[in-house]
């Protein structure tokens, strides 16, 4: 019995707790299906059934992982959109996760963190300083323009 293939009950009630934990994208729950070695309709019939039970809502994890990783990561735009593209979620979920970020929230942040960088390269030459500040945003996904902006902004403050 110990080799038995669990029953789509049983598959359905681990895949409940596995969405209930945090939200989850499509892609998640098809890689955790594939790891428990169901495929094809019978792992469609769960995804079905997640869907309609609501525990697996595409709209909402995009929502969730942009508040959640701009708020504690501070990643910028390009990052959010690359690391959504990833998990394949449509463009309009994209699109529709993206305004979870407030305009002044997202100037504020990007001021907060060049700042940030910037302090903590106090002792460096200023073209040092201003490359840190430059890669560090650049590898959290925020534009171009920006980080130019927040550049600029800092090297002409007078400390």
């Amino acid at each position: 019995m110990d080799n038995a293939m669990p029953s789509l009950t049983e598959i359905q009630k681990k895949m409940e707790r596995y969405c209930a934990y945090q939200e989850r994208c499509h892609q998640e729950v098809l890689i955790k299906l594939q790891g428990m070695k169901v495929y094809g309709n019978q792992a469609d019939t769960v995804i079905s059934y997640l869907i309609e039970q609501n525990y697996l809502n595409e709209t909402r994890f995009a929502e969730h992982f942009v508040r959640g990783k701009f708020r504690i990561k501070k990643w910028g735009k390009n990052r959010l959109v690359r690391a959504l593209k990833q998990r394949n979620i449509s463009d309009w979920n994209i699109k529709n996760a993206m305004k979870e970020i407030s305009d002044d929230a997202y100037s504020e942040c990007a001021e907060t963190l060049a700042e940030k960088f910037w302090a903590s390269h106090q002792e460096k030459p200023l073209s040092i300083r201003k490359k840190k500040v430059w890669e560090a945003m650049q590898y959290r996904g925020w534009e171009t323009a920006i980080i130019m902006k927040n550049i600029l902004r800092l090297e002409h403050h007078k400390e």
